[in-house]
């Protein structure tokens, strides 16, 4: 056989996998599928490395220990030669934005309100990759956010969308809304076109930030965004945050929902993935859990991993912000809780509802029916709040 004639037939069966591997996909419920070589260029690292070295990844300390085999996906996997990325909608079918207005409520970021994308897609490429490992023989590795592989960089080089001044991924058909999942393997197929960034002038993803996480275009601030205060940070959370986090207990949704891309997005239709109708919870409901009851009421959603004591930080301050003084209550029993982070915002959420006698008379309470306060960021709270 000549030369060209093996192309075109490599050509030809490279063509047929695509299509093949995109049914597949469409067949577990994937609605996008792209395909580039297990590559990334060198900016992406130098990106990553500006990142960690100003300390914008904040406590996320396994981006620095893991940084060098995120360059590349043949860093980590030096067999890789190819990333097929798909897409998976979970699209809302409504505005986020609008459930800020509802004070009362626990504010859960959509992406975390139905099953845990990371159990269901995981499933779902296990299925697609054993099939493909059969029908080619290749060596394959499926990923979804458990890895070190940098997966926007990835999608956007195939053509899934672009990463947007939010540094988020951006699909012309899906908005904001995609979930990926990653299949490496050690064979070759046609890369597809990457797709231009089309944010062009807009700035609606970096003006809605209630706490000003991005201190310009393309790039993040970690330390003080919402999603990684409310989900990754594990300390006390600055006093400067407190309030714009308003209602939300886990995650943040701004920068997401106010795309002008969205406006081509359908809702998501998967019903494992989907935000659906599911009413947020009150946070008068929140505030009675113990520990058992978090996880069992968790148990199948991505809440589960940012743990009781953090999510219920989270919730003492969302119930500072409610403006519902009928919370007062429910929020005195966290004063003596073991945990010194939960004390500490049940003095803050208490001083957004009492006036200084009566917080002076319940901290005097407090220190009788107690063991002296010793943590000093309580120490300080109580000091804020009578001073």
């Amino acid at each position: 056989m000549k030369n060209g004639d093996k192309k075109m037939a490599t050509d030809n069966m490279s063509a047929e996998l695509k299509s093949w591997i995109a049914a597949r996909g469409r067949k577990y419920g994937f609605e996008s599928c792209q395909i580039t070589d297990a590559r990334l260029p060198v900016d992406v690292g130098a990106g990553l490395d500006a990142f960690v070295d100003a300390g914008h990844h904040g406590e996320m300390g396994w981006l620095e220990e893991t940084r060098q085999r995120r360059y590349t996906p043949q860093a980590m996997w030096q067999e890789a030669q190819t990333a097929i990325i798909f897409g998976c909608n979970y699209g809302p079918d409504h505005n986020p934005l609008e459930t800020l207005e509802h004070r009362q409520k626990a504010n859960i970021s959509v992406y975390a309100r139905g099953r845990d994308y990371h159990e269901v897609l995981k499933g779902r490429l296990k299925q697609i990759a054993s099939q493909l490992h059969a029908k080619s023989g290749w060596q394959v590795k499926i990923f979804v956010d458990t890895a070190p592989l940098m997966e926007k960089p990835l999608a956007a080089r195939a053509g899934l969308g672009w990463q947007g001044k939010h540094t988020n991924l951006v699909s012309r058909e899906f908005g904001s809304w995609l979930f990926l999942g990653t299949i490496l393997t050690s064979g070759t197929l046609e890369p597809d076109t990457s797709e231009k960034d089309n944010c062009g002038s807009c700035t609606a993803c970096l003006d809605i930030c209630p706490t000003n996480a991005f201190p310009a275009p393309y790039k993040l601030d970690a330390r003080r965004c919402i999603s990684y205060l409310t989900i990754e940070f594990d300390g006390h959370i600055p006093l400067e945050f407190r309030a714009p986090m308003q209602n939300r207990v886990f995650g943040c949704d701004d920068c997401l929902a106010v795309c002008p891309w969205n406006k081509f997005a359908a809702a998501s239709s998967d019903i494992k993935l989907a935000s659906g109708d599911k009413p947020l919870p009150d946070l008068s409901f929140l505030l009675s859990f113990d520990d058992s009851t978090f996880r069992r009421f968790f148990s199948k959603t991505p809440v589960k991993r940012t743990g009781y004591l953090r999510f219920m930080r989270n919730v003492l301050i969302a119930a500072g912000n409610a403006g519902q003084p009928s919370l007062v209550p429910l929020i005195k029993p966290y004063l003596d809780h073991r945990d010194e982070r939960l004390r500490a915002m049940a003095v803050w959420a208490l001083s957004c509802y009492l006036d200084k006698a009566d917080l002076g008379e319940l901290h005097a309470e407090t220190e009788a029916e107690t063991e002296a306060e010793a943590d000093s960021h309580v120490i300080a709270e109580w000091q804020n709040a009578l001073s």
